[in-house]
């Protein structure tokens, strides 16, 4: 039987991560600036399927966001798929536009 020796592979270092414009990154670098942010639900209670919240976004994950309401100091747990679209009282942090 033969063996052959290799040399041991260099791993070469992996470039640096850039962040992805998913929409819950865009909401955690957004954080604490206020907005409304609207919501709908498929199967709702009452006949009411849409939510309009004013306030600012506490924290954002995968598939979640937490908004503080302004008005009431009410947090609310909304799940992503429910997410409609926001609109900001002043410019959004968003990351470099670059190639």
């Amino acid at each position: 039987m033969t063996y052959y020796w290799t040399p041991p592979t260099q791993q070469m270092p992996s470039p640096p991560r850039r962040e992805e414009s998913y929409i819950e990154n865009i909401l955690r670098l957004n954080r604490g600036k206020p907005g409304v942010f609207y919501f709908s639900f498929d199967n709702a209670v009452n006949g009411q399927n849409t939510k309009a919240v004013r306030g600012v976004v506490e924290a954002a994950g995968r598939d979640h966001a937490i908004i503080r309401e302004l008005k009431t100091d009410h947090r609310f747990l909304f799940p992503m798929i429910y997410f409609d679209y926001a609109e900001f009282d002043e410019e959004l942090a968003y990351f470099t536009q670059t190639p």
